[in-house]
């Protein structure tokens, strides 16, 4: 017997705009019939787990006891640059002086995110 992880939820205060922001983070759509004040909703990731974004009417008061860990497939440092533009926030730098380590970052809502290293980074790292 095992289960299978359909989706990771996300509690917020609101939904669509917070899926909308993961939704341009990962380039994967929200359902078409979704829009502005709807309650919940989800972003359709092409692999893995459901984006699942709930409204409730607590604020987020204390650091993430689990979060999402971003390998993007561009250089990490363009990636952070572009989830800074998005509306990401800029948390702690754990880049390291030989390309290793990650970026924490937090989304509009103040949930912490990691960038790590893209594939393409370590290939550049291991080059001769």
């Amino acid at each position: 017997m095992f289960s299978v992880v359909q989706n990771v939820a996300i509690d917020c205060a609101d939904a669509y705009g917070l899926a909308r922001f993961w939704s341009a983070v990962t380039g994967c759509p929200l359902p078409p019939e979704d829009g502005p004040g709807i309650p919940e909703t989800r972003v359709l990731l092409a692999e893995g787990p459901v984006l699942y974004f709930n409204q409730v009417p607590e604020a987020k008061t204390v650091k993430n006891r689990i979060h999402l860990c971003l390998c993007p497939d561009t250089s990490r440092d363009r990636e952070v640059d572009r989830l800074l533009d998005l509306g990401a926030a800029f948390l702690a730098d754990h880049r390291n002086p030989d390309g290793s380590g990650w970026v924490v970052l937090a989304d509009p809502e103040g949930n912490e995110f990691c960038v790590l290293r893209s594939e393409s980074d370590r290939a550049a790292a291991h080059a001769p």
